[in-house]
This record gives structure tokens, sequence and C-alpha cells, in this order.
């Protein structure tokens, strides 16, 4: 038994000064090459989520746009042109961060469908075009997908 209180005094005599020497010289495994490569919306911002949003369409009212992104970067988008079809069209794929660390490239399951665009920030996505730029014009803000907190409870609808 006295060896054992030995031990364990100088186990944690030990853990103690471990710990004030780690507090007072912290060691850091990451390069600063390291941390500004990773400092990009991937690693920055809580991009995994619903996005909502109303796109310009040529010959419809609007399309009514809901994509999820998904943490092991798939994805489900799904549109409805308003005005022209109730049929709700989805599609699914998976998504890879461009060059830019800003903006996700989706790309289709099948191969009919082209690869879309977004530029990705603070809880909103922004589609772009073809060639990776923004739309400009006056329907700019109609590109805009703005998510959505799913974990939210709705309010209760009791009657008292």
């Amino acid at each position: 038994m006295q060896a054992f209180k030995v031990n364990l005094k100088k186990t944690l005599a030990f853990l103690i000064a471990s710990s004030v020497y780690m507090t007072c010289y912290p060691v850091f495994a990451e390069t600063a090459t390291d941390i500004q490569d990773m400092h990009h919306e991937q690693t920055s911002l809580d991009w995994p989520g619903l996005y909502y949003g109303f796109m310009p369409c040529t010959d419809c009212k609007g399309i009514k746009t809901t994509l999820a992104l998904n943490k092991n970067n798939t994805y489900v988008l799904s549109a409805e042109y308003v005005g022209k079809s109730i049929r709700e069209f989805v599609e699914k794929g998976k998504f890879d961060w461009s060059d830019k660390k800003d903006t996700i490239i989706l790309t289709p399951r099948k191969g009919d469908a082209k690869p879309q665009q977004y530029l990705v920030s603070e809880d909103k996505l922004v589609k772009l075009d073809e060639n990776g730029n923004p739309f400009t014009g006056d329907l700019v803000e109609r590109y805009t997908l703005r998510r959505k907190d799913i974990t939210a409870t709705p309010p209760s609808h009791s009657s008292h």
C-alpha cells in the first residue's frame, strides 16, 4: 500500500509538472503555411445544411430551389419551375471545392446535367455562371440561396 501511495504521488507530480510546462510552452504542430492553407470557407464556415432560394427563370415565374450540402461532400438539389410545371426536378451528386477555396462545384451523378458552381459565404450560397463568375444585372440578388436552420424546433400551435 505504501508503494502505491508513493507511485501515485510521483504520477500526480509528473502530471501537474507536465500541465504547467505545456501551458507555459505550448507546442504547435502546424506551420504558418498549414494554417494559411486551411483558412478558407471549407474549414472556417459551418457550410453543411439546407439552402433555399427563388432563382430567375426566362420562361417561368422563377425556380424554387433547395440545395442540401452534406458533410461527406454529397448534395441533393431540387428545383420547381413555378408557373410552368408542378413537377419537382431532383438532382443528386458530389461536390468539390475549387482552387479558389471559396467555391464549390456540383457534379451530378447523371451525365446529362452540367456542373454548377456556387460561391460559399456565411449562411448563403451565390450561384455563379458556367465560367465561375457572379451574375450581374437587376436580378443578381435572386441568384442567392440562404441557409435555413433545420435544428430549430417549430413553434407550438397548441390552444389553451
